[in-house]
This record gives C-alpha cells, sequence and structure tokens, in this order.
C-alpha cells in the first residue's frame, strides 16, 4: 500500500508534480487536440481553458488531433477568469517572449529546476492566445514569468510546440529525487495577503490611495511570491496587516 505523503521516507525517488496548463483565449480548436496529444506524450494531465467561449470543446478539431489523448481531452476544463483557474495554485508562471521591466524570466530548464522545489503544491504554467499572448492583466497576475529561447528571425512557437518544450524538461526534472517540503500558500491565499496588505499600509499612511502608490503593493508582493510563502506564513503576514489596520486606527 502506499504511503501517505507525511510518510513518506524523505530520501525516496518521488516525482515532482507536474503543471496545471492554462490556456487563455485559445482561438483554434486543433491547437488544443495538439496541447493534448504533447501532454500525453509527456504525462501531463491537468489543463484549464480559459474562454468565453462554452462550445470550443465542442469543436471537431479537438479530437482530430488528439490522437491516442481522449483521456486528456475529456479532462479538460473551461472557467471564465484566470483567477478561477489558478486559485488552489501556490506558484504561477507566465509562458511569454514579452520584456517585463524588474520581471526575471526563466527559461524552461530553469524553470523545471524551480518548481521541483514545490513539492506537492500544486502550480500553473500559463500560456497565452495564438495571435496575442499574455496581454499585461495577465502578467500582472502571474508570480514569474518563462520564455522558449528561439531565433530572432521566428521567435514565437505554435502553441502546442511550445507545450512539447516546456513538458519535456518538466518531465525530465520530475525523475530527480526530491524531498517533500512544507505546503505553499496558493493563490486565493495570496490575494488575501495582498488585500489585507493594502489596507494595513494604507491605513499606517506610508500609501497614500493614488492609484500609483499600488505599484509599491506590486513590488513588496513580487518579493513575496520569490519566498514561496507557505500556508501558515501566508496565514501570519494577512493577520499581521489586518492588527496594524485595527490599531492605527
Amino acid at each position: 500500500m502506499e504511503l501517505e505523503a507525511e510518510e513518506r521516507p524523505r530520501h525516496t525517488a518521488s516525482a515532482m508534480k507536474l503543471p496545471r496548463l492554462v490556456l487563455l483565449r485559445p482561438r483554434n480548436a486543433d491547437n488544443l487536440g495538439a496541447v493534448a496529444r504533447a501532454m500525453k506524450n509527456f504525462g501531463l494531465s491537468d489543463w484549464v481553458v480559459v474562454s468565453p467561449n462554452p462550445r470550443l470543446l465542442e469543436a471537431p478539431g479537438l479530437h482530430r488531433l488528439a490522437v491516442k489523448s481522449d483521456d486528456v481531452v475529456s479532462s479538460v476544463r473551461r472557467v471564465d477568469s484566470l483567477a478561477e483557474a489558478v486559485a488552489d495554485c501556490a506558484w504561477i508562471v507566465g509562458a511569454t517572449g514579452r520584456l517585463a521591466p524588474g520581471r526575471r524570466r526563466l527559461t524552461p530548464r530553469e524553470l523545471a529546476s524551480e518548481a521541483s522545489s514545490l513539492g506537492e503544491a500544486s502550480w500553473a504554467l500559463v500560456f497565452g492566445d495564438e495571435r496575442h499572448g499574455l496581454v499585461n492583466e495577465d502578467l500582472g497576475q502571474c508570480h514569474a514569468l518563462s520564455f522558449i529561447p528561439s531565433s530572432e528571425a521566428q521567435p514565437s512557437l505554435n502553441l502546442a510546440q511550445a507545450v512539447v518544450v516546456y513538458a519535456y524538461e518538466l518531465a525530465s526534472a520530475s525523475r530527480s529525487v526530491n524531498a517533500p517540503g512544507p505546503t505553499l500558500a496558493d493563490d486565493a491565499q495570496l490575494r488575501q495577503v495582498r488585500t489585507s496588505m493594502e489596507l494595513g499600509l494604507v491605513v499606517s499612511g506610508f500609501l497614500r490611495t493614488e492609484s500609483d502608490d499600488r505599484h509599491a503593493v506590486a513590488d513588496l508582493m513580487a518579493s513575496l511570491h520569490r519566498a514561496r510563502l507557505t500556508k501558515a506564513e501566508a496565514t501570519l503576514w494577512t493577520a499581521a496587516f489586518r492588527v496594524m489596520a485595527k490599531r492605527v486606527r
């Protein structure tokens, strides 16, 4: 019988948890079918489509290119927002070729190396639509960014091709030995930290209420994202800022 997570020996080979693929506003069902096949090739099974089109997952192209991957196709979920797709994720990585000031971008291999420290925590790898990729609002919800080094003559990859590159590196890294760590805070908890941080810093006078000051909150949260807070730490940060707000009042 398989041991429960807390009973596993700390130095046995344990597969790194592979990410949830989140596809934002996809336009082509054929691409989704090709993504399903790529996922099947490398053992990924968790994926979510963020789309306003409820009939997208009924298009025939979804099955035409998903060779021997019907089980993956049948598991896909559609939601209405990125926040809904990643609410239970401790780490959210946006795949983009765009440069974002002050944001480090990881190659797929670097991403796989960092993800190996997440243990059993759920995390998401987010892809934008085939035409425009990730927009500023999408990037703002990601904790980290990643890109595939490619030729300047043709820097963009087809969606399914990009998934293959990431899936290969992640599957390779998942075979390494990892010791289980503490449970990390998910995105919903991190949003609570941000809300309480904004309240505490405004009430204390550190921030004014103008929108420009929100950039300071984003920078502070970026440091917490890099720290990968545990659930207990996120709860403590939230409580600390709430108490700060109450005492100042």
